[in-house]
C-alpha cells in the first residue's frame, strides 16, 4: 500500500518526465527548423484569389510549407511558433517577401499584374525595424507598396501593442494593403475594425462550409459583405471548395473568393504557366 506522499510523488514524477521530454522535443524541433531553413527546405507557394464575376485571378497569397526529408510536407501551423521561439520569424517572412516580389516582377514582365499577400504574426508588427525592413526589400526589388498586402488573423488583434498599431499605420502610408484574416473565427470587435487601418476582410472558411445547410451562416456572410461594402473594405471569402458553394456565395453578393475549388497553392513558375496558358489573369 502506497503512503500519501508516495501517491503524490508518482504523478509529479510523470509530470516532470513529460516536461523533460517536451523540452527535449522542443529543442530538437528548434534545431531541425534552423537546419531546414539553412538548407532551403521551406518552400514558398502561391494560392490565387479570384474575382468571382469575371473568373479571373486578381491576386495571390504566399504560403510556406516545410519539405522535411523524413516527414514529408509539414504545414505552417506546426512550425511557425518554433520560428518565433528561435528568432527566425522575420527571416522567414522577408525570405518569402523577396520570393513573392520576384514572382510578381516575372508575372508583370509577362503582362500579368498581381497583388501578393503575406501572412504576418502580431508580434512582428511590434518590431521597431519592421517598417524599415519592408521598405528596404521593396526598394531593392523596385516594387510599389500597393502591390503588397499583409494579412493578420483576427485573433492576433488582442496581442497588438501600441508600437504594432503604429506599424500598421506606417504600412498603409507606404501604400501596402492590410487584411484581417480569418474574420469571424475569434472574438470579432467592430471597435477594432474601426480603430485599426485595415482595408480588406477575409471571412473565415468555417462560414463557407456551413452556409449550404445553415441559414444563420448565410446571414452572417451577407451581413459581413454589407459591412465591408459600407466601410469600403473588399471582402474575400476563404475556403471555397465546391461549385455549390461558389454559386451560393455569388447569390449572396460575394465578388471575391479563394479556395481549392479554384486552385491549390503552387510554385511561382507553375502558377505563371497556368495563368498564361488558361488566360486566367485579370
Amino acid at each position: 500500500m502506497k503512503t500519501m506522499s508516495e501517491s503524490l510523488a508518482i504523478p509529479l514524477l510523470e509530470s516532470l518526465k513529460n516536461d523533460v521530454a517536451s523540452r527535449r522535443s522542443l529543442a530538437s524541433n528548434i534545431a531541425s527548423v534552423r537546419v531546414g531553413f539553412a538548407k532551403g527546405q521551406f518552400q514558398t507557394l502561391f494560392q490565387p484569389k479570384f474575382d468571382l464575376l469575371s473568373g479571373k485571378v486578381d491576386g495571390v497569397e504566399a504560403l510556406v510549407l516545410w519539405n522535411h526529408p523524413q516527414h514529408g510536407v509539414i504545414q505552417p501551423s506546426f512550425f511557425i511558433s518554433i520560428f518565433e521561439r528561435c528568432g527566425l520569424l522575420d527571416d522567414l517572412l522577408f525570405s518569402q517577401l523577396a520570393q513573392g516580389l520576384d514572382f510578381q516582377r516575372k508575372a508583370l514582365a509577362a503582362g500579368v499584374v498581381l497583388n501578393v499577400a503575406f501572412n504576418v504574426q502580431s508580434s512582428q508588427f511590434s518590431n521597431l525595424n519592421f517598417l524599415s525592413k519592408v521598405s528596404a526589400v521593396l526598394d531593392l526589388h523596385k516594387a510599389p507598396g500597393a502591390g503588397v498586402t499583409f494579412e493578420l488573423t483576427e485573433t492576433g488583434f488582442s496581442d497588438l501593442s501600441a508600437a504594432g498599431v503604429e506599424t500598421l499605420t506606417g504600412l498603409r502610408l507606404m501604400g501596402c494593403g492590410l487584411s484581417i484574416d480569418d474574420f469571424g473565427a475569434g472574438f470579432s470587435s467592430l471597435r477594432r475594425l474601426a480603430k485599426f487601418p485595415f482595408n480588406e476582410i477575409k471571412l473565415d472558411s468555417e462560414f463557407v462550409c456551413g452556409a449550404v445547410s445553415c441559414a444563420r451562416y448565410r446571414t452572417i456572410i451577407s451581413s459581413t459583405l454589407a459591412l465591408g461594402d459600407a466601410l469600403g473594405m473588399p471582402v474575400i471569402v476563404e475556403g471555397i471548395e465546391t461549385e455549390e458553394q461558389r454559386q451560393l456565395l455569388m447569390g449572396l453578393g460575394c465578388t471575391r473568393g479563394q479556395g481549392y475549388f479554384f486552385a491549390r497553392p503552387m510554385s511561382g513558375g507553375a502558377l505563371l504557366r497556368w495563368l498564361l496558358s488558361s488566360d486566367m489573369s485579370a
